[in-house]
């Protein structure tokens, strides 16, 4: 049975803090492209940041570079965002997802993790 978890959200103000994590099963978690979504209030989903299936390499949304940290720990199936210095336009509910690096290039998502930036 796949899973995909996340969890982390929560309220915060401007300039502070949270480290979201995705947790996943039911899948070879290390034959997996991993990435944070988000999709503002009104708005479309969008990328945030996607690190490869071995850790490498690494991409981010031009909004949060210097500001997010995606990494995954393949031993605990496992991808994190640490989210710094955050803006009240970082509100959003956050998604993860698994992307199959080989055919039939299988996605999954998880449910979503809210995160809330206002004073």
């Amino acid at each position: 049975q796949v899973q995909v978890v996340e969890s982390g959200g929560g309220l915060v103000q401007p300039g502070e803090s949270l480290r979201l994590s995705c947790a996943a099963s039911g899948f070879t978690f290390s034959s997996y492209t991993m990435t944070w979504y988000r999709q503002p209030p009104g708005k479309g989903r969008e990328l945030v940041a996607s690190i490869t299936s071995t850790g490498g390499s690494t991409s981010y949304a031009d909004s949060v570079k210097g500001r997010f940290t995606i990494i995954r720990d393949n031993a605990k199936n496992t991808v994190y965002l640490q989210m710094n210095s955050l803006k009240p336009e970082d509100t959003a509910v956050y998604y993860c997802n698994a992307r199959q690096t080989s055919w039939p290039w299988v996605n999954y998502w998880g449910q979503g993790t809210q995160v809330t930036v206002s004073s």
